[in-house]
């Protein structure tokens, strides 16, 4: 039961999510007034790494960001559709420690920032390392495996396909990303990828805008994110410039992010538990998404531009304008590059996971009428009494 229109809108948000994530490699880390003095401007498209001795200008992470290289980002949510092609069905925590740890481990795929083939834990970093840890060497309880790991949007940034499973349904996206993100984070942090797969759930659905989006996200958003979403929902409200807006939205978000205005020295308060505080990357990109109103390029170039963690934040804007304007959104030269440059076919997984979510949809109308069936000889029962 795929149709077109779920296909399209399902490329459109993978492909816009993998777009985003290798726009904003190039500028992860960087605040907006660096990225325009090494760009020499605002950046408005694929360009080249930040340091240009990116194999030893950060000898911890001598990745090869920028250049249209996709990154860990995009390399975990491909893993997830896998996981759900296997299983042909919703995913619960323990489908995580059965099948995207082993995916992790063992499937082999190109790493274009580490410029070789190898499996995919040996490019992510030590918050999704901790999935390995405590699910294939500690055995953990999956349920329970997010918690103690520092607190960041490593679980939120590729809950783009938990969205699109989803699709239409909100609340549906939220319960599934909070159950499966439990294996991988906690607090704050497992919450934005439940409201980040609202968010898409609603942007895959006929007739969405950018502020039914924000206002799906805020139906299913509780403590800290969602009072970050508020204040920048509010801080936005009737601004139509992404790069002029930055300042805007970083006061906003700033009195809930542990991380700090020193974004590579955070404080010893930084990345942990708390009811009050959110991650960065979330608010920003739906920040984004109400100023472009939902156009894809200028909402993706707004999170690049804004720095910090760009890489997630223009992934998450990504994934949603794109699923509200569907394939055409994404400029077709950017998407060329990404690809290329990446050597990945970034529809692929698209039209597999549109696939698998029209299966899980009719295997949810099966058992909705069974269950309605149930319910209604007991109601009946109850009416004999």
């Amino acid at each position: 039961m795929t149709t077109a229109v779920l296909v399209d809108r399902s490329t459109g948000c993978l492909v816009g999510a993998a777009v985003g994530d290798a726009l904003g490699g190039a500028t992860e880390g960087a605040l907006p007034e660096q990225i325009k003095a090494r760009f020499g401007g605002w950046v408005d498209g694929v360009v080249g790494p930040f340091h240009e001795d990116w194999r030893t200008a950060r000898p911890t992470a001598p990745y090869h960001k920028g250049d249209g290289h996709i990154t860990d980002d995009t390399l975990m949510t491909h893993a997830l559709i896998r996981v759900y092609a296997h299983r042909r069905d919703h995913l619960d925590a323990f489908d995580i420690a059965d099948h995207l740890v082993p995916d992790l481990i063992g499937h082999r795929v190109y790493i274009p920032d580490m410029e070789r083939e190898a499996v995919t834990l040996h490019r992510l970093a030590l918050a999704e390392r901790h999935l390995v840890a405590r699910l294939f060497h500690a055995h953990a309880d999956p349920r329970e495996a997010g918690v103690g790991n520092i607190v960041n949007c490593g679980a939120a940034m590729y809950m783009a396909p938990v969205g699109i499973v989803n699709a239409g349904n909100p609340a549906g996206a939220y319960v599934e990303a909070i159950e499966i993100a439990g294996a991988h984070q906690a607090s704050y942090g497992r919450e934005a990828a439940g409201v980040f797969a609202a968010a898409v759930a609603e942007a895959m659905t006929p007739g969405a805008d950018a502020e039914s989006v924000v206002a799906a996200a805020l139906s299913v958003a509780k403590d800290g994110t969602r009072a970050a979403i508020e204040a920048v929902r509010d801080a936005v409200r009737g601004k139509n410039d992404c790069l002029a807006s930055i300042d805007d939205l970083r006061r906003a978000i700033a009195p809930f992010d542990t991380v700090g205005e020193e974004y590579r020295n955070p404080g010893l308060g930084a990345r942990r538990p708390s009811r009050l505080h959110t991650i960065e990357e979330l608010p920003a990109a739906l920040g984004m998404l109400l100023i472009a109103d939902g156009d894809y390029a200028k909402a993706v170039l707004g999170s690049v531009n804004y720095g910090r963690d760009a890489d997630s934040t223009a992934t998450m804007a990504g994934a949603i304008a794109g699923a509200l304007g569907g394939a055409k959104a994404v400029p077709g030269d950017w998407s060329d590059k990404v690809a290329a440059a990446s050597r990945v076919d970034l529809v692929a997984p698209a039209v597999t996971l549109a696939e698998v979510a029209g299966e899980i949809f009719a295997a949810d109308e099966r058992r909705w009428r069974e269950r309605a069936g149930r319910f209604a000889a007991l109601a009946d029962t109850v009416g004999e009494r």
